[in-house]
């Protein structure tokens, strides 16, 4: 083994979790549906000082059914599901296109807390990815008007120029339209509410969809 890679693993154990206290969550008072308690469990990441809660991992299947992960924010979870958005044309976009069904994560590790979240994605039409885009700020703006997302790039110089002239742009023209800008909705099958304990009891609370309602369910850890 090579000093680096001990040095990593030493690094690595050296890690430890949730050191700091964790809330109770008694999954007995718990709502009959997942978003209430979404939005209750977002305001307390925010409360506890979570940096960037609005993060969260979407994952999604290639054409050969192989798995792709990245972040990127959540823009809104009402009664139609949890939603996001990027470009059509993106690699995500085409993902989803072929295979429309993702997953979500959230991790608040201020509170030890994780939701996931599975089902159907659909995406809007044009009115509402365009104000979704609008409702955005300049550097959204910019940045989606700035070259192929996820097509590959020549030079960092090449990605400075297009850059600085998006900015130009955005600012100039902030009703600019990106037209394969998409709002994507993830209408859920199963939202899992995680709570974390230091003594590794942890709970998981899981809603599962039963027609139009909801099914809950407790999971061993």
């Amino acid at each position: 083994m090579s000093d680096a890679q001990q040095e990593f693993r030493e690094l690595l154990h050296a890690q430890r979790v949730w050191d700091v206290p964790l809330p109770h969550f008694d999954p007995s008072s718990a709502p009959p549906a997942p978003l209430p308690l979404f939005h209750a469990w977002f305001a307390e990441a925010v409360a506890a000082g979570q940096p960037e809660p609005h993060t969260m991992t979407l994952a999604t299947a290639d054409a050969e059914g192989l798995p792709d992960v990245r972040t990127l924010m959540l823009h809104d979870a009402d009664r139609r599901g949890w939603h996001f958005a990027s470009h059509a044309t993106s690699v995500k976009g085409r993902q989803l296109a072929a295979r429309p069904h993702a997953a979500l994560g959230f991790y608040w590790p201020a509170q030890g807390r994780q939701v996931r979240v599975r089902g159907a994605v659909s995406a809007a039409d044009r009115a509402e990815s365009r104000a979704d885009l609008r409702a955005r700020s300049t550097g959204a703006l910019a940045a989606a008007l700035t070259g192929s997302q996820s097509e590959v790039l020549p030079s960092r110089e090449e990605l400075v120029r297009a850059s600085e002239a998006a900015w130009e742009r955005a600012s100039a023209e902030p009703d600019t339209e990106a037209e394969t800008w998409t709002r994507y909705t993830v209408d859920p099958v199963e939202v899992e509410f995680f709570q974390g304990d230091a003594r590794r009891r942890h709970v998981r609370l899981r809603y599962r969809r039963d027609g139009a309602g909801w099914v809950r369910e407790l999971l061993w850890p």
